[in-house]
């Protein structure tokens, strides 16, 4: 990243639920705002489908543990945006929900000057990260500025014979503890439900993000 032509571009990065901000693009995060290049953080969803449906203070808590999580990212002064989708229920790209909420991220994108935005990638399993590429890509084509789509990878892999930058390193043990920052996904503190794999806090230093699109 430090050596391509988007070392000085000025980042946004749309998140899916809660959590994703570390697993997907903990490491942008972290060197973008240490040099003061990352314009803003959205967030999709509440993340409230992690649990069974009236689970008293879900998405205040998991909107709670995305602040704190972010903080520890070093972005804590970074404007944050909730789009206020329902978590696993997606608008459909031809929806008046989906055309109005693509406007309102094309106007973040104008108004941040953002250069690069990175987002959950399409190829990834769940409903609401495919949704959020393709909330991204649409958001591109009214921002009228160019601005290049990275995908970031949380439960895929990677694709093989694509454009990829990595990021700097991060501080060793910086994105663990951001990602414990959300106890609600990692231990019964608000009762059953989604548990991240222990394995997830295995986390590489650095995040590789795949060129989707580049429009100069």
């Amino acid at each position: 990243m430090a050596q391509s032509r988007w070392a000085q571009a000025r980042w946004l990065v749309l998140v899916p639920h809660p959590d994703d901000e570390t697993l997907g693009a903990g490491a942008l995060i972290a060197h973008c705002v240490a040099n003061h290049r990352l314009g803003g953080i959205v967030f999709l969803t509440d993340g409230a489908g992690s649990h069974p449906e009236g689970t008293p203070r879900l998405a205040a808590t998991r909107r709670r543990e995305a602040h704190n999580a972010v903080g520890r990212l070093g972005a804590k002064a970074i404007p944050t945006i909730w789009m206020g989708w329902r978590d696993a229920h997606p608008h459909s790209s031809d929806s008046k929900i989906f055309r109005r909420d693509a406007g309102r991220l094309a106007a973040l994108l104008r108004w941040h000057r953002i250069d690069a935005i990175a987002v959950s990638d399409k190829s990834e399993a769940h409903c609401d990260h495919v949704a959020a590429y393709r909330l991204a890509d649409a958001a591109l084509r009214g921002a009228r500025r160019p601005i290049a789509l990275f995908a970031y990878h949380v439960w895929s892999e990677p694709p093989r014979h694509t454009r990829r930058i990595a990021t700097p390193a991060m501080p060793v043990g910086q994105r663990r503890h951001a990602l414990l920052a959300h106890r609600s996904q990692m231990s019964p503190v608000i009762g059953k439900g989604f548990r991240l794999p222990r394995e997830k806090l295995r986390m590489a230093a650095r995040d590789f993000l795949t060129l989707r699109r580049d429009r100069r």
